[in-house]
């Protein structure tokens, strides 16, 4: 929209993910770029705070819940839109749980205070509105590649012969940043490797694809298990993602039972669906609005618990490859909610409403 300027930041930090998914989301708009540095976010606050009160934006979107960035936002004065994938006030409060009344005050006053909120479920958005938010509408997020079955296949080929991994074998994996979490002992991967020590069968494998501070924690807990029942590929390049997704045959989605897990979306079910992968997953909301006949959902409040793992544990023993491939066929490679053009022009329709009242 020609003569209204958007400004976009970026809490993940400039060049991320997050910065991409806002920037096409917004293409319409030609809008401008916040260079937000999570090394030095306090910098990045007061620069943003100093541009924002001597600029003259019709709105700015704030990708992400960083403190930095919301405080500069509430402090300028300006007209904002939030967008995020997180119920961010126990989000945060997971991770420095004395300081929970604060996160939760400060999700309900960027709520109040945005002109909009994006979330990347319906769940978030209906969060949003009633912690005072005016408007909603969800961009849930799309798998970054369009790969052919034919190329899918070849992917598969290899990566399994990279790996040493025969087709008739069974692979359990997932994909994603290994971040290790101290206070809960777990990091994503950890529910694979803690079930598979509890399979008797010997072809059923775990391919982990990721890096991050969890790595070294999954190494251990696989012992002698790694490279022969268990595999951690370390950081792949995102374009190579899709033929280490098409190697798998059951994707994991480790996601709690609670205000942070209940409410996601993940970009891993964007992924996993392009990839034609069957999912298993907690009694999640989001098990049973996308479950097409593809998902097997497991007891347990979180993915580190012993009911869930022991369940993880019993599904790998007793599935075989007819099994998974039944439930393949029945997977939604495509739907709505994950379609980047829909998402394009909701949100673009979803801007230009606010910036014309």
């Amino acid at each position: 929209m020609s003569g209204r300027r958007v400004l976009i930041v970026a809490t993940q930090g400039t060049g991320g993910n997050d910065e991409r998914r806002i920037r096409e989301l917004l293409s319409a708009f030609d809008p401008e770029i916040f260079p937000f540095h999570r090394q030095s976010k306090w910098e990045s606050f007061r620069e943003l705070r100093r541009r924002l009160r001597g600029g003259s934006y019709d709105l700015v979107v704030m990708e992400g819940s960083g403190l930095a960035g919301g405080l500069a936002l509430l402090t300028s004065g300006v007209r904002y839109v939030l967008s995020s994938g997180d119920a961010f006030g126990p989000f945060l409060a997971a991770r420095a749980p004395l300081a929970a009344p604060l996160w939760n005050w400060y999700e309900r006053r960027m709520c109040r205070n945005a002109a909009g909120f994006i979330g990347w479920s319906p769940y978030l958005v209906g969060r949003a509105l009633t912690f005072g938010a005016p408007r909603g509408c969800t961009a849930a997020g799309w798998a970054p590649f369009e790969w052919t079955e034919a190329e899918l296949l070849e992917g598969r080929r290899q990566v399994r012969r990279a790996l040493g991994l025969s087709e008739s074998q069974i692979v359990y994996g997932i994909a994603g940043g290994l971040d290790w979490n101290a206070r809960a002992g777990y990091s994503y991967g950890w529910e694979l490797v803690e079930a598979r020590k509890l399979v008797a069968r010997d072809d059923v494998k775990v391919v982990i694809v990721g890096d991050g501070s969890g790595r070294p924690h999954l190494e251990r807990l696989a012992a002698e298990r790694l490279g022969r029942d268990v595999f951690l590929t370390g950081f792949v390049d995102r374009a190579k993602l899709p033929a280490y997704l098409a190697a798998f045959d059951v994707a994991s989605l480790p996601q709690t039972l609670d205000a942070v897990g209940s409410f996601r979306y993940t970009t891993k079910l964007s992924e996993y669906g392009a990839a034609g992968l069957p999912v298993v997953c907690g009694k999640l909301p989001v098990a049973y609005d996308m479950d097409t006949g593809s998902y097997w959902r497991l007891p347990g409040e979180t993915p580190w618990g012993q009911t869930y793992v022991r369940a993880l544990a019993a599904l790998m023993d007793r599935t075989n490859s007819q099994e998974i491939e039944t439930r393949r066929q029945k997977v939604n490679r495509r739907p709505e909610c994950f379609d980047k053009r829909s998402q394009i022009e909701r949100v673009t329709s979803f801007v230009r409403d606010l910036l014309e009242n």
